[in-house]
């Protein structure tokens, strides 16, 4: 079975960022415009600044050119996931429990299409987000875009 760009990428550069102090938040390969960006997304407790995200860069770029996961010319951009990060995976949900998160759901559930508190748990694939009226419980599917939420409007 063929892996997908964004696995061979993880398993290529994983050792270096991860030895470096720093986690992989996500990997994405996309087109913008008339470019291709291969775009690393790194985070920390501790936070991550311009020079982490140049550290980074320079030190996965030879690996990324020997193992050429990418046919073509193709952008290396790293950065950080921000303050108000989207969170797509089961362990960004893992990571997030306790931080304030706004919900845009498919369709409306209990008469909401969005719901803003904060993650009180997350089991069985199960979100349990507490608002200031009660408690919401939604399932990934469930849920169009989850993010952080830094700034109420």
């Amino acid at each position: 079975m063929k892996k997908s760009i964004r696995e061979t990428v993880r398993e290529a550069v994983e050792p270096t960022i991860t030895g470096l102090g720093y986690d992989i938040w996500d990997i994405t390969y996309s087109k913008v415009g008339a470019d291709y960006h291969l775009e690393i997304t790194i985070d920390s407790p501790e936070g991550i600044n311009i020079e982490d995200c140049e550290k980074v860069h320079r030190a996965i770029d030879p690996i990324l050119d020997e193992c050429d996961p990418i046919e073509g010319f193709y952008y290396l951009d790293v950065s950080s996931p921000g303050v108000e990060r989207e969170l797509r995976t089961e362990e960004h949900i893992r990571r997030s429990v306790g931080e304030r998160v706004r919900a845009k759901l498919f369709t409306a559930k209990e008469g909401k299409k969005v719901v803003t508190g904060i993650i009180s748990a997350f089991e069985d694939g199960k979100i349990t987000i507490t608002e200031a009226d009660g408690e919401v419980i939604l399932t990934q599917s469930e849920i169009s875009k989850l993010t952080t939420v830094f700034f109420d409007d």
